[in-house]
């Protein structure tokens, strides 16, 4: 599916429009025309026409469509003797001449299949210096446009006063991709879209492999580094011409994007606001950075400044925590405006109902981001904590402290509140930090991203935290084990399974969250709705959510199983069985038990007893959270022993799975993993350790001399060895 751009968000203002359609792309081989391409691009034009968009086509291909058929009839007229002297060069203008008339014949015919009405314009370049011509243009074409008319613009070659129409480029415009922005400009368009052989502007000539296509051209990064390839073999100046026109009518004021003529629907994409070919708008260079900055030297610049970081005083780190929380208030409004495009575009796109609710940052969610920063704030300083300490012989003192990580490299996708978290958690732990967001909510990304770092001391740097905007970035980034230290990623099984096989970095998260509530025989009916309802309704697209219901096979003969089934339905879930659930709840059955729906629905089945539920649970769950609901203590212990997950709960809602509401302040993930963390990711699953010695001359020469003790000593709180003046 071709993504979302949110920096193209002006297309739904769209209201008039100027096409130019390349030589290459109206003809084909031989210099005839491409029938099939050029009706397409008719029948797109004729949609937009019909839909109350204003449409003024600019094309070339009348020079090369004139030089075809005077070479046909050079050919017929002449004799075999002719044939064997060499040919003539053909006259471009009379080519021209020549050309006009088929291709305007060619536009009239086929528009007037599409019931849409044509007028030809041709132009030349002296005609523009003439300021009444320029005011009586305008009139004209206004008109046209008002009795739904589709000016068709071409230069007048035949009679053109310029030398020769493929070397003098000297005047007010030089060709027709010229001609198309000096139109834009004169008619006041809101776009020109620019339509080519190549889907768009490439650093090097696109059939170089290592060639990568420019989304979005910044003139002060992009004019000096690109290498164009051959100027065209059919029109006059190929995707040179089509930069130079590009950049002139961008920074007048005109959006303009260069694209494929060759692919379907590409102009109705455009004006879907979707990523395709290239962007020139004069606000580009405010969209990206105009210098490079390499995932290398991101990493290495994210780790000197979490060295400052950790050089600063609890109060100082503290503080900065503070002003984060104020500057995400302040900017609200900012937020939401930014948050809402994305919203929007993703529901354009067709995105999934579960990946659009996590996008969504609802009233009131940036003072609850807000209010967990604090809290984060307010914990016990976790970096330099003495967790052990040992007198290693006499005089000579050993100190197991916390310390952080390293650098981190978080991938999430949809949920841009989960940017704040983490970004949080970095800085309480004394992290650097680099983050790679879903492209669904690039605008939410970037907004946040730039609130919380200029919130950052320059003491510190805003490099602390690098926003990692594109994705080719990844795969570089996983190679660099040597300076990025953790990969935590949050999304799809998919996304974390890539991730692990592309790197040596190790990785912490979980790639499902398939959770289960078990209830109980001895359960208390009303309790068991309840929790079911809150673990699957409250918020279905968590990856804490109830996904697979298991009862207890009694509950079925006591009537409890279909009280449970109509609370679920009266909050609209929809139900799928197991084998023994779905033949006796007449419920669709399920294609796998192993399934994460992230919405409205969930699986039910019947089990014999807990011993049922945990083997269930063990083989079709994700190890994440499950929960039993059960009055019997023995049970619950049972349940609570035996599951093997990250986290187990007796009567309480799964949702509880969260760092806030564990009060870590808020989580960087939730891990399956058995190694290092586990369950929610706070700020101690972003601390690691360091051994601290002191002594006063020892040495170990051979171990001699030197009498062991290793006693354990007392370790003293923060505030205790303040106190006490340690």
């Amino acid at each position: 599916m071709t993504e979302i751009d949110p920096s193209r968000a002006f297309a739904k203002d769209v209201k008039r429009i100027v096409v130019k359609v390349g030589t290459a792309v109206v003809t084909g081989k031989g210099g005839r025309l491409a029938l099939g391409r050029l009706g397409a691009i008719c029948e797109q034009l004729a949609e937009l026409n019909s839909d109350g968009f204003e449409v003024i086509l600019v094309s070339s291909g009348a020079v090369g469509l004139g030089r075809q058929r005077l070479r046909y009839r050079q050919l017929v007229n002449s004799s075999f003797a002719d044939l064997q002297k060499p040919q003539m060069e053909l006259d471009g203008k009379a080519c021209a001449g020549v050309g006009q008339s088929s291709l305007m014949a060619y536009y009239e015919t086929m528009f007037d299949q599409l019931d849409v009405t044509v007028a030809q314009m041709l132009v030349t370049d002296s005609s523009f210096r003439d300021k009444d011509f320029r005011k009586q243009l305008s009139e004209t074409v206004k008109a046209m446009l008002r009795m739904r008319v589709i000016p068709v613009f071409n230069e007048n070659d035949a009679i053109s006063t310029r030398r020769a129409p493929y070397k003098d480029s000297t005047g007010i415009f030089w060709d027709n991709d010229s001609l198309a922005a000096l139109l834009s400009l004169e008619l006041k368009a809101d776009l020109l879209i620019l339509l080519s052989d190549v889907e768009g502007l490439y650093t090097g000539p696109p059939s170089d492999p290592n060639s990568k296509l420019i989304h979005t051209f910044v003139k002060e990064k992009h004019q000096d580094e690109i290498t164009f390839g051959e100027k065209s073999k059919l029109g006059r100046g190929g995707m040179t011409a089509k930069v130079k026109a590009a950049v002139n009518a961008a920074y007048g004021g005109i959006p303009v994007i260069i694209t494929s003529g060759y692919a379907a629907e590409n102009i109705c994409k455009v004006l879907r606001g979707l990523r395709v070919g290239t962007l020139f708008h004069q606000d580009a260079h405010l969209w990206a950075p105009v210098v490079d900055t390499s995932s290398r030297d991101m990493a290495v610049a994210a780790r000197e400044s979490s060295r400052k970081l950790q050089a600063l005083s609890s109060e100082d780190r503290k503080k900065i925590l503070h002003d984060i929380a104020n500057a995400l208030e302040a900017n609200e409004k900012t937020i939401k405006a930014e948050n809402d495009l994305d919203v929007a575009a993703a529901q354009e796109a067709g995105y999934e109902e579960s990946l659009v609710a996590r996008l969504v940052m609802k009233p009131g969610k940036i003072s609850s981001l807000a209010a967990s920063v604090r809290q984060l704030a307010e914990m016990e300083d976790p970096i330099g904590r003495v967790l052990k300490k040992t007198q290693v012989a006499d005089g000579l003192i050993l100190e197991k402290t916390s310390s952080p990580i390293g650098v981190l490299l978080i991938v999430f996708e949809s949920r841009p509140d989960a940017l704040v978290q983490i970004a949080s958690l970095a800085i309480r732990s004394g992290n650097g930090l680099l983050l790679k967001g879903g492209k669904e909510a690039r605008r939410s990304n970037a907004i946040l991203h730039k609130v919380i770092t200029d919130a950052i001391p320059k003491t510190v740097g805003g490099k602390l935290i690098g926003l990692v905007t594109s994705r080719e970035e990844i795969p570089d980034l996983l190679k660099l084990d040597d300076v990025i230290d953790l990969v935590i990623p949050r999304g799809s099984n998919k996304l974390v399974s890539q991730i692990k096989n592309s790197t040596k970095i190790p990785v912490l998260g979980h790639a499902d969250g398939i959770c289960h509530v078990y209830v109980d025989k001895s359960c208390k009916l009303a309790m068991a709705k309840r929790i079911i309802t809150d673990a699957k309704v409250d918020y279905p697209a968590a990856c804490n959510a109830m996904e697979t219901l298991l009862v207890h096979k009694d509950l079925e003969q006591n009537g409890f199983l279909s009280d449970l089934i109509f609370a679920l339905q009266t909050k609209g879930v929809t139900l799928y069985g197991g084998p023994r659930a779905s033949a006796i709840l007449n419920i669709p059955e399920t294609k796998s038990f192993h399934h994460e729906y992230s919405s409205k629905a969930c699986t039910v089945e019947i089990v014999e007893d807990v011993y049922g539920a945990i083997d269930h649970i063990h083989q079709h769950g994700s190890a994440h959270t499950d929960c039993i609901v059960t009055e019997d203590s023995e049970v619950a212990d049972i349940f609570l022993r035996q599951v093997d997950s990250a986290a187990v709960f007796h009567n309480a809602s799964t949702r509880f799975s969260d760092g806030f509401r564990f009060g870590l302040g808020a989580e960087v993930g939730i891990s399956t993993s058995r190694i290092h963390a586990r369950g929610p990711v706070g700020v101690e699953g972003l601390l690691t350790t360091r051994w601290i010695m002191r002594g006063n001359g020892q040495v170990v020469d051979g171990d001699n001399g030197i009498a062991y003790t290793h006693k354990d000593l007392p370790v003293l709180k923060r505030t205790e060895a303040v106190e006490n003046g340690i």
